[in-house]
């Protein structure tokens, strides 16, 4: 999991780089564990990065928002595509009330915008000044 020790990965995500062993074990075990819906993308035994969906937060909830992360060395290879498009397949079957799935994308990442065009969402605006996140305001795309 060196991917998560790795800023350039973690910089458009919403927890920081983990500096020690501890910590990702900690992330598994309280954030990955309980959620279902976070899954770790691997090569053999060796995981490169992580898809997820996070159903809305009430039960009547028909929204989900999908996000991911993979290994730097392994960008520009398709495979987040790949991962992004079988997620989106199976949050349709094994989500039954699912209308929306939306992601949030920084408007500085632009690989992670053209990423989600390329699994067939579009863009419906600019969300400015979203979150305050790692000691700035992040505008996002949805």
């Amino acid at each position: 999991m060196l991917w998560v020790a790795d800023e350039q990965v973690t910089w458009f995500t919403k927890w920081n780089t983990f500096t020690n062993k501890e910590e990702a074990l900690t992330f598994i075990k309280e954030v990955c564990i309980p959620n279902p819906w976070y899954r770790s993308i691997c090569i053999g035994n060796c995981s490169i990065g992580l898809i997820l969906a996070q159903p809305g937060s009430n039960e009547k909830s028909v929204t989900t928002d999908i996000g991911y992360a993979l290994c730097a060395k392994l960008w520009g290879q398709g495979i987040a595509t790949t991962v992004v498009n079988m997620a989106v397949a199976s949050a349709l079957k094994e989500l039954p009330d699912l209308v929306r799935l939306q992601g949030f994308v920084d408007v500085e990442n632009k690989a992670s915008q053209r990423l989600l065009e390329k699994a067939g969402f579009i863009q419906e605006g600019l969300l400015s000044k979203y979150m305050f996140l790692k000691g700035r305001l992040w505008d996002l795309y949805v």
